[in-house]
């Protein structure tokens, strides 16, 4: 019995030591993790980009100004006059101060931050959070998510590209509120999809058109050849296919 007994013993102190070493390996873990979690964060917050800076988040800059036509260069990770001269490009337009340094509130406008360090069109699934939209961005989502679901990224910023040129357009209310809920304009708003919550594609589709970038040419009608009832509609002239929208002048 006594033997047993040790046996028995000897086995739970053994299985405690490891159940106790798990743990540990867990906490510390996860303890690094947050820690550079946290590094990477404080590195996004502090970084400054300038002529001669290089490497992937130049790279990351270079793409978003290319896709937004900012940038006319090549996206090779290198700061050169080219890439000083599309960040001031879009520094202008997003009233900022045109230095051609990418510092905290550049990195902010492009949409890059320690929560999204990929390109605009990651994290889809994620569940966006309205409060760090405005208003217009938001709208602009709900009827690209109403309307674009299901389309690739393209052609969700396209959707967006077309409520955006009816804007400049002046056959057209000169509010993206004024445009979208003009009557009858929007299957969204009429069959009321344009009440869904927006995802995180739709919300980046929309600032990246709202950042100029227009996959259109500048198109302020698109529709699907497959439903739509208008013969107006297809004598526009065409200028591009996305998916499963054709967007025409």
């Amino acid at each position: 019995m006594h033997k047993t007994v040790k046996v028995s013993l000897a086995l739970i102190a053994v299985v405690m030591f490891c159940a106790m070493s798990v743990l540990i390996c867990l906490h510390f873990y996860t303890e690094k993790v947050t820690v550079q979690s946290e590094e990477y964060a404080l590195a996004i917050e502090t970084a400054t980009l300038k002529k001669g800076s290089s490497g992937a988040l130049v790279k990351q800059v270079q793409q978003k100004l290319k896709n937004w036509g900012y940038l006319s260069g090549k996206v090779d990770g290198i700061f050169g006059n080219a890439t000083k001269t599309a960040v001031q490009k879009f520094q202008r337009k997003n009233k900022l101060t045109a230095d051609g340094i990418v510092g905290k509130k550049t990195f902010e406008a492009l949409g890059i931050n320690a929560n999204s360090s990929n390109s605009s069109n990651s994290n889809t699934n994620k569940k966006p959070s309205t409060t760090s939209t405005n208003n217009d961005t938001y709208l602009l989502a709900k009827c690209i998510h109403g309307e674009a679901r299901g389309e690739s990224y393209t052609g969700q910023v396209a959707v967006g590209a077309v409520i955006l040129n009816r804007v400049k357009s002046s056959k057209f209310p000169n509010t993206i509120s004024g445009v979208i809920y003009q009557q009858n304009a929007f299957t969204a708003v009429i069959d009321g999809q344009i009440n869904l919550e927006p995802n995180q594609s739709a919300l980046n589709a929309a600032k990246d058109a709202l950042n100029g970038y227009d996959p259109t040419g500048g198109c302020i009608y698109y529709y699907n050849p497959k439903t739509a009832t208008s013969k107006w509609i297809f004598s526009r002239p065409v200028v591009t296919t996305i998916g499963r929208h054709v967007f025409c002048m």
